[in-house]
């Protein structure tokens, strides 16, 4: 390991309702796949954002969030994301599977003489920050075997069904609100 990864990836929730849609997740245990942009494919997509970057994930999603190990999401056939530039990507005679874990990848600093409208229409796709990684299928998992899951506010906590505290335990759940706090008073990662 080094110091800029971790063994575990977060799926988060999104939406006006993401907290009910996490306790939807966590009472059915599972995880149904969505298609994506670019593949028009199914998949559940995870980030191995590293802590440091995690208030901004939250904020571009939502902050609740289910963990799991990176060896059960590649047990159930999943992997990190393919980031593919869009002249190669479209040239690709793709397997479904491997078009499921692929995104074009068109950052915005690529020469100027590639800022055309002939790939993407012109637009910048540079999701790398997020260290995404893709299960190409819906997942299905054990509620007692989940690592953590991300909450935003101590209510939240307070609100959450008490069954699902008990299968997971109370000591897995991360608060955002303790995070702010901790980045207020040590904001050693803030960039």
């Amino acid at each position: 390991m080094r110091p800029d990864h971790t063994r575990f990836v977060a799926h988060f929730t999104k939406g006006a309702d993401a907290f009910d849609k996490l306790v939807s997740i966590l009472t059915q245990q599972v995880i149904r796949a969505g298609n994506l942009p670019w593949t028009d494919l199914p998949a559940v997509c995870f980030t191995e954002c590293p802590w440091w970057s995690l208030l901004d994930h939250a904020t571009r999603y939502s902050p609740y969030g289910i963990g799991f190990t990176k060896a059960h999401i590649f047990a159930a056939g999943g992997g990190p994301a393919i980031y593919v530039r869009p002249d190669h990507f479209q040239k690709q005679q793709w397997i479904n599977d491997v078009k499921a874990l692929s995104t074009p990848f068109w950052p915005a600093y690529r020469p100027d003489a590639l800022k055309t409208d002939d790939y993407l229409n012109g637009k910048t796709i540079d999701y790398s920050h997020e260290r995404e990684w893709r299960v190409p299928h819906d997942l299905s998992f054990d509620r007692k075997r989940v690592p953590f899951v991300i909450l935003d506010t101590y209510e939240d906590m307070a609100r959450f069904p008490k069954e699902l505290k008990d299968d997971i335990g109370r000591e897995n759940f991360i608060l955002m609100d303790m995070y702010r706090k901790i980045e207020q008073l040590w904001p050693t990662h803030q960039v």
